[in-house]
């Protein structure tokens, strides 16, 4: 199979789709691989790292997409790349449709067979192509909320790990999924007093089992998270409902009851946000301030650690790239039912459930479009 992978567009985006490891892998096995110039320098991979892998160097991004009968990326294709998509093409990479009907729309109207990385499942019920960069976000996100509550940012000018005399600064987790965890564990690490809520009890089961002497817990009903949300500095938003629109957890006219300057750091924006005041900002622009509360909504956290994030992907995505490539999506995601659970639009058929709900759209089953 021809196997492209352009260089990621989106802004502050460093991240690249292949590992020069995924395109050896992949030529090893048969199969051609191109690359778009420079589209790993910014997870520290030159051009010659891939050509010594077996791949190609293409110049532009038209003469990939042209190329491929499978484009390989990041992020969800932008306006411009979503043009070049075609009907029989597969495109493998996070989409996060349920927030997007511009994508969605353009998608459809392709033709494309696009997989979601986000909605690809496993046996114990995980996303395991979400998890690693669920984790890179994550132990971010205390990272990036502590520099958000700093006061010439806005925030209230509080030390996460206070000093000695000096009590350490509230840290509330929403959600105690992947994100959550690594979120909690971090900031505890960096001496806050956390808690983590979640809506299983099964769960936080676990989270007390493990984590029972780093982090405290506690069940999300609405009045607990509003409680534990008036004492926190800071709020991080981590909760998931895979393939779908994020909950509104925080509402704009609940913002009064938090401590000026507090930061909320909504690692649920690629899903739409899980505070109502939350919309999309970039690692050049990461912050805003709505009625003295400063937020941190950035689209693409891992792309800030990119060589991080791009060798944690690759070698979660590997598998599954190897396996379309081999086989032909059909034959791959009829023997994989949680490879086809990453299956989002085929010939211009929505085939996620969760995304047509989001925005009003019939669907069909992924079995349904085997067939097609």
């Amino acid at each position: 199979m021809k196997i492209g992978c352009p260089k990621e567009i989106k802004p502050q985006e460093f991240r690249v789709g292949m590992t020069p490891n995924a395109a050896r892998e992949a030529v090893n096995r048969g199969h051609v691989v191109a690359v778009e110039t420079l589209a790993g320098v910014g997870s520290g991979f030159a051009d010659a790292d891939y050509v010594a892998a077996g791949a190609t160097i293409l110049a532009t991004a038209e003469e990939v997409f042209a190329w491929a009968e499978m484009i390989v990326k990041v992020k969800e294709p932008q306006a411009m790349e979503r043009a070049r998509l075609r009907e029989g093409q597969i495109l493998f990479t996070y989409l996060h449709l349920a927030p997007d009907p511009e994508q969605t729309a353009d998608l459809l109207k392709s033709g494309v067979t696009a997989i979601a990385y986000e909605t690809v499942t496993d046996d114990r019920g995980g996303l395991p192509l979400l998890a690693p960069m669920s984790e890179v976000a994550g132990r971010l996100a205390p990272q990036v909320g502590a520099w958000t509550l700093q006061k010439a940012n806005g925030g209230r000018g509080v030390l996460l790990g206070g000093v000695p005399g000096v009590l350490p600064a509230k840290v509330l987790v929403i959600g105690g999924g992947v994100v959550g965890t690594h979120a909690g564990k971090i900031a505890a690490g960096m001496g806050a007093d956390v808690t983590v809520l979640d809506r299983s009890i099964n769960r936080l089961r676990y989270l007390d089992d493990v984590f029972g002497g780093v982090f405290k817990s506690a069940y999300s009903d609405a009045a607990t998270t509003m409680e534990l949300a008036r004492q926190a500095d800071m709020i991080i938003g981590a909760v998931l409902i895979p393939g779908a629109a994020a909950p509104k957890l925080i509402s704009r006219a609940q913002l009064s009851e938090l401590k000026p300057g507090a930061a909320l750091v909504d690692v649920a924006i690629d899903q739409g946000g899980c505070f109502e005041t939350s919309h999309a900002t970039t690692h050049q622009d990461p912050i805003y301030e709505v009625d003295g509360i400063m937020h941190y909504c950035v689209a693409n956290m891992p792309g800030a650690v990119a060589r991080t994030s791009t060798q944690a992907l690759g070698n979660a995505t590997m598998p599954f790239m190897l396996a379309l490539a081999d086989k032909g999506w059909k034959q791959a995601c009829a023997e994989d039912k949680h490879l086809l659970a990453g299956l989002n639009t085929h010939a211009g058929k929505l085939t996620y459930a969760a995304v047509g709900v989001a925005l009003g759209l019939p669907t069909i089953s992924a079995a349904e479009a085997l067939k097609i």
